[in-house]
């Protein structure tokens, strides 16, 4: 979008002759105290580190400077009167000795771990390669200053002001998940020169819908500095999801609207402070279990020219290959001390500096692994559960990689949520498809506690979700029998097979009135499912808009109207799924049993309320063998003697005589299908197929 220039008096003339100091091991990274900068790089296996200084343009180095003094690994130095604005990189010497595991190569400038703000953008070019391309033994001695990536002295203040965290309870939580570009990009109603950008997220427009929706939390997908793979840029793709992480501290560029007087750094800020004022939470999902320099093959921009060995897992035979528990070609080293300690100081500047509430852990398992197997007791989980600044912060675990026993759901400490895919799948063959009895349905309506209830974890653990960022959103759910991603020029052999979707009669779009239909009661159904199950439910960013990928179950590469929320013409963003979806939230908040966040018992408490009690149509308490009838697909579920929930997922109506009361009458509160009349008569009710109907006591 814009290019991030720094402020130009930072730059020394060339003639300037600079006196370096000896400065401070800590804190690590480029830090401005007002008179000067102190520089300090961790890397175990150099045997000398250069600060490069460059001009205003990034592509004239300037000076080049020894940072002679060394403690414990990290190498620094104190330069009177620099200043924020200044560009800077790292040249580091040592020995390139892949088959030993080691890539030094000093003829590359190396962007800082620590950069907060970053200057360019990653392009291919060989001169970024550590080897020699036409012999990968050898060392590359083409240097790479003009292409290279520098990191920005930086030390901008912020007026926080009154800014307060909302801190809303796990068990009043709904998360709403989605990507700073694609939510606005498209937006009619926010000004074209801040659309896709962090000032956008926290547009009055926005905040008005977040609140309208009534979600509590919004995670956005990555918004650390990435660089799209040279693969990609081949094929004319990028990496728009943003999991291929360059930079940990500073916030992608692209995501910044250019307006004068900012910075990408300030609008982040800015983003926060005004959803902090409207009540919603911002977590943010981070990947900290690979980096964008990929495989053995891939360029030398930062890691594995500072010290390869320390910051990746190499393969214990043959070092000169790194283990691949990601799948991305590389898998950060988090049981190192001092890569553990760039991890820590990451999360502890998006909260102190940043403000942010939470994080989503991208492949989590990789960051519990000793010794290649995972472990409780792993140093990052010992490390979180000790810190005190992140330690009250939302902990969200995606729960598996593609390592050796890479699927761990249920397998969390005590304090974390996750990503429960077990609840998505049961769903989804149980309102799409058959083959789920009603025990298998229940389990996961009641915060799957076959796999997280142990003492003291609580109901929240399980995050609840039928779509996500990865995957069919919910309007292709009910499109597409099959995934169409040909546009990922892949050949369409991408992206999972197994979706558990249902096209109701045609794939793709259709101007059948009865398939149009039945799509949105499905969809209804789903939702209504989605938010009145206990646990922390997360809505996908458009499924309320009604918005389709055009069948794209793996659209990681598609930064154009394939992902970009379509608000407009032919969406259903008139707002019927938003404030049917809106009025499930309220429900939600209202119903004890969904808002006390502790496991359901189907006993009476001291007031004579029972949390959950489940019926099958004809109003009597399910016997085993309601519960293991395959063919059964309709129940009601009551909650706090207060919702009745009546689903059918059956292809017929269903009639349920509804349980007789001491006092008190039935009311209609929602019905998915949009009648709240038809065929309820207080004792009985009919119940459309692939429908949901929520009655309501009142006394």
């Amino acid at each position: 979008m814009h290019d991030y220039t720094p402020a130009g008096d930072g730059v020394f003339a060339l003639e300037q002759v600079l006196m370096l100091q000896t400065g401070k091991p800590y804190p690590l990274g480029a830090s401005f105290d007002g008179e000067g900068v102190n520089f300090a790089l961790f890397s175990e296996h150099a045997s000398r580190v250069e600060l490069c200084l460059f001009d205003a343009t990034g592509r004239l180095e300037t000076h080049r400077i020894a940072l002679a003094a060394c403690t414990n690994g990290v190498w620094h130095g104190y330069l009177p009167q620099a200043k924020p604005g200044q560009l800077y990189g790292y040249r580091v010497h040592g020995e390139y000795a892949p088959q030993r595991g080691q890539r030094f190569n000093p003829h590359k400038v190396l962007l800082d771990p620590y950069a907060k703000a970053v200057f360019g953008q990653f392009a291919i070019d060989d001169a970024n390669l550590g080897y020699c391309p036409q012999d990968q033994t050898q060392i590359n001695t083409q240097d790479n200053t003009p292409v290279a990536q520098k990191a920005i002295v930086v030390a901008e203040a912020f007026d926080w002001g009154d800014d307060t965290a909302p801190q809303t309870p796990w068990a009043n939580t709904v998360i709403y998940e989605a990507h700073v570009r694609g939510l606005t990009q498209l937006h009619p109603d926010i000004p074209a020169a801040i659309r896709g950008s962090y000032a956008a997220i926290a547009h009055p427009v926005m905040l008005a819908h977040y609140q309208r929706l009534g979600i509590s939390a919004i995670e956005l997908l990555p918004v650390h500095l990435h660089a799209d793979e040279p693969r990609l840029q081949k094929l004319g793709l990028e990496n728009y999801w943003g999991y291929n992480t360059l930079s940990f501290f500073a916030p992608e560029p692209t995501y910044w609207s250019g307006r004068e007087g900012t910075t990408p750094l300030a609008e982040f800020r800015e983003m926060v402070k005004a959803l902090h004022k409207a009540g919603i939470e911002v977590i943010l999902d981070v990947v900290f279990n690979h980096t964008a320099e990929t495989d053995e093959l891939g360029p030398t921009l930062s890691f594995r020219g500072i010290d390869n060995a320390s910051y990746y897992v190499l393969n214990a035979q043959h070092p000169e290959y790194y283990e691949n528990w990601t799948g991305c070609g590389n898998v950060l080293n988090i049981g190192h001390p001092r890569v553990l300690q760039l991890v820590m100081d990451s999360l502890r500047y998006w909260v102190s500096e940043c403000h942010v509430d939470g994080f989503r852990f991208d492949l989590a398992p990789i960051l519990g692994r000793v010794n290649g197997g995972y472990s409780l007791c792993a140093p990052f989980f010992a490390a979180l559960a000790q810190d005190p600044l992140l330690a009250n912060t939302k902990l969200i675990a995606e729960p598996w990689d593609i390592g050796a026993g890479g699927y761990q759901l249920g397998h969390f400490p005590l304090a974390w949520a996750e990503w429960n895919d077990q609840y998505r799948d049961v769903m989804r063959k149980f309102w799409l498809h058959d083959g789920v009895n009603r025990a298998l349905f229940a389990r996961r309506f009641a915060a799957s506690s076959d796999t997280f209830y142990r003492p003291h974890r609580q109901p929240s653990t399980s995050v609840n979700f039928v779509t996500a960022h990865d995957g069919f959103n919910l309007r292709d759910l009910v499109s597409y029998n099959h995934k169409h991603n040909h546009a990922n020029k892949e050949h369409n052999r991408d992206g999972h097979s197994h979706n558990l979707s249902w096209n109701c009669g045609v794939e793709g779009p259709s101007n059948d009135e009865g398939v149009k239909l039945l799509r949105l009661r499905a969809s209804k159904a789903l939702l209504a499912t989605l938010l009145l199950s206990q646990g922390t439910p997360m809505l996908l960013a458009g499924d309320e808009l009604g918005h389709s990928q055009q069948g794209n179950n793996n659209a990681y590469c598609q930064n154009n109207d394939i992902t970009w929320l379509n608000w407009g013409a032919g969406s259903q963003a008139d707002g019927e799924l938003i404030d049917y979806i809106a009025e499930l939230i309220r429900i939600r908040r209202e119903c004890q049993a969904l808002s006390s966040n502790t496991w359901w018992t189907s006993q009476p408490d001291a007031a004579g309320v029972t949390d959950v009690v489940w019926l099958n149509p004809s109003a009597s308490p399910m016997q085993p063998h309601d519960w293991d009838d395959h063919g059964g697909r309709a129940m009601m579920v009551w909650l706090s003697n207060q919702f009745l929930i009546l689903m059918n997922a059956s292809a017929h109506q269903v009639h349920f005589h509804l349980p007789p009361l001491n006092e008190g009458e039935w009311t209609m509160r929602l019905a998915s299908t949009g009648d709240t009349q038809s065929d309820f008569s207080g004792r009985d009710c009919r119940v459309a197929a692939r429908s949901v109907t929520i009655l309501q006591l009142k006394k």
